[in-house]
């Protein structure tokens, strides 16, 4: 005879609960109300910094390398508008101020890149930029971001893209 009635009869209801429980109908999720906007994606720092200022950043050195100083005039101008951009969309970091960040690392370099782009003097772009560069690293380190290392590029990611003068 079996010493466990209680914990067999139990297990046979548990097994019955399952199976009557299959045999019902599935209930969905709640459907959203209708024309309902999805929830807006907002980006993040590193966001912003990878899809705005990084690619601008590589295109003005490949464009000073080739010596294309409209489109190394253009490539500045591009990164100013992503920092004027990402200062409006979030305007601190890390409890900072974003303004002052930019501000006090990059200023001084992007206008020694503009002028170096309007004299269409190679040495003094190419010290310029190395400083522009040592600026986003600067900046990089005040964030607690030292990690995130940005060089001059070596070769470019557009291959779709003619860094060479327009003729």
């Amino acid at each position: 005879m079996n010493k466990h009635p209680v914990l067999l009869g139990s297990a046979a209801l548990l097994f019955v609960a399952v199976i009557d429980s299959a045999a019902l109908p599935q209930i969905a999720p709640p459907a959203p109300p209708p024309n309902s906007a999805p929830a807006p994606y907002t980006l993040t720092m590193g966001d912003m910094m990878n899809t705005l200022v990084q690619p601008r950043h590589a295109k003005l050195g490949l464009a000073g390398r080739a010596r294309n100083w409209p489109l190394a005039q253009y490539a500045l101008v591009e990164i100013r508008q992503a920092f004027d951009g990402i200062e409006k969309a979030q305007p601190t970091f890390r409890g900072l101020p974003v303004a002052q960040l930019v501000e006090a690392a990059l200023t001084q370099p992007m206008n020694a890149v503009d002028a170096a782009i309007k004299a269409r003097d190679p040495k003094s772009f190419d010290t310029a930029y190395a400083q522009l560069t040592q600026g986003c690293n600067a900046c990089h380190t005040a964030l607690d971001h030292p990690f995130v290392v940005i060089k001059t590029p070596d070769a470019s990611a557009f291959p779709n893209q003619n860094f060479g003068p327009h003729q």
